[in-house]
Order: C-alpha cells, then sequence, then structure tokens
C-alpha cells in the first residue's frame, strides 16, 4: 500500500506571495521578488536599518497578471530593508603599453548598499 502526499497547501501559499517586480535603481534594474537579498549601488543618506520605498517599478507580475509600467507602473512599490552599507573588495586596475615603460596601477573599492526585499505591492 502506498502513501499519497499532498502539497497543495505549499502551492497555494508559495503562489499567494510570489509576485516578482523589476526595479530600477543606480542606473540599473534588478528582478526582485520579497524575500530577496541584493547589493545595490550606494543610496546616499540612508543609514542601516532604515525602511526604503523604492517607486521606480518597471514590471509587476503576479500569478495570473502582469503590469508592464511606460515607463513606470502606477501606483506600485517594492518596500526594502536596508541590512548595511560599505566597501566591496578592491580590484586592480592595471595600464600598461609595451616599449616605452609605461606601467600605472591602481585600486578602486566601490560602496554599495545590501538591501532585503520585504514586500511588492501593485
Amino acid at each position: 500500500m502506498t502513501t499519497v502526499k499532498t502539497t497543495k497547501k505549499k502551492a497555494e501559499s508559495a503562489s499567494a506571495a510570489d509576485k516578482i517586480a523589476v526595479i530600477q535603481t543606480g542606473g540599473k534594474q534588478y528582478i526582485v521578488k520579497a524575500g530577496d537579498v541584493l547589493k545595490v549601488e550606494k543610496i546616499k543618506n540612508t543609514k542601516a536599518g532604515e525602511i526604503l520605498k523604492f517607486d521606480n517599478i518597471l514590471l509587476v507580475a503576479g500569478d495570473k497578471d502582469i503590469h508592464v509600467g511606460k515607463p513606470f507602473v502606477d501606483g506600485a512599490i517594492v518596500e526594502a530593508k536596508i541590512e548595511e552599507e560599505g566597501r566591496d573588495k578592491k580590484i586592480t586596475v592595471l595600464r600598461y603599453k609595451s616599449k616605452t615603460r609605461y606601467r600605472k596601477k591602481k585600486g578602486h573599492r566601490q560602496p554599495y548598499t545590501k538591501i532585503s526585499i520585504a514586500s511588492v505591492k501593485s
């Protein structure tokens, strides 16, 4: 005798909360959903623990409906909490020209803001 496990409750609860959105911040676009953690370009005048509301939403998609903005979706908001602010790992930039003894070495650390998406509302 075999037993059959039903997973309808899990599927229903997951589909109700699965709204995705495409947000624009720092000149880049990100696909986000509730619970995601992202590193985005540094957001000025913010501190860790603050709640951000992104209103530059390009697309919101749910189970059965998709809203595409022209250029942004009216009334759509993505709420996010700032986890931390910092600087990324150092990258090394080298310039070299052969046969002229020309060498330049520079380092760069990009500032970032780490956010966690709390909710997507349309």
